[in-house]
């Protein structure tokens, strides 16, 4: 018996627009609703969680702001991953997406296969986060030993703090996504996240010193975080 199709929730209130995001995807296999504004969006979503919501910045009503708040607050729809998608380029308009908990961020006008490609990739992102824990988690040439705590590149073990090792996990286990650093600051070292502090940039630097070339794994979000990315072949 073949798996159900994954289901994507396309909101925009261009016809045009949710006509030609629908049509790419579902001529990629996946079953396709659509809304013309928030409040809709929220009540299909709420219905049926989708697995991947493709979410207008400017709507009529609800900002795509206020809709991914409410996603993201909802115990039935806070893993849904969500794609921005709007007309607006404005840098502080992507921090202010990424950090209310988007997975990525397109600016119309796009191209439609690019589209279909990062919902893809958001996709394999979320679906390889979400597995379930092992002793042992590899990305790329870094293995991380849950039960030993003990990390290796290469093969070969590296010497990390513990505060560097819980950091370079907690990462590791929400991979692909955006981190920013309030939240790191309060999973890692438990402080409020209101705190003033360069303590995760420098302690980011001193871990990627470590991993050596694998240290680029860690990329930075300007403005916002961390992330750590996802390798072919990364699992957990």
């Amino acid at each position: 018996m073949s798996a159900a199709p994954i289901r994507v929730l396309v909101v925009d209130d261009e016809p045009d627009i949710v006509a030609l995001v629908a049509y790419h995807l579902a001529k990629e296999g996946y079953r396709v609703a659509t809304a013309s504004d928030g409040h809709e969006a929220l009540q299909i979503a709420r219905r049926e969680p989708p697995s991947l919501v493709v979410l207008d910045l400017m709507l009529p009503g609800m900002s795509g702001f206020e809709v991914l708040q409410q996603l993201r607050a909802g115990e039935a729809t806070r893993s849904v991953a969500v794609l921005m998608l709007t007309a607006r380029k404005e840098e502080q308009d992507r921090i202010e997406g990424l950090s209310l908990g988007a997975d990525d961020y397109l600016t119309k006008p796009f191209s439609p296969q690019e589209l279909v490609l990062r919902v893809g990739a958001i996709l394999r992102r979320v679906s390889a986060a979400s597995a379930p824990p092992t002793d042992r988690m590899t990305i790329g040439p870094i293995v991380i030993d849950r039960v030993g705590h003990r990390v290796l590149v290469d093969g070969a073990e590296i010497e990390l703090t513990p505060t560097e090792y819980k950091l370079l996990l907690t990462l590791a286990e929400r991979r692909g996504r955006v981190l920013s650093r309030s939240h790191l600051l309060e999973t890692v070292w438990e402080a409020a996240p209101d705190i003033q502090t360069r303590t995760v940039d420098m302690h980011v630097q001193r871990l990627r010193s470590k991993l050596g070339d694998a240290g680029d794994v860690v990329e930075t979000v300007r403005g916002f975080g961390y992330r750590l990315r996802v390798e072919s072949g990364a699992r957990a």
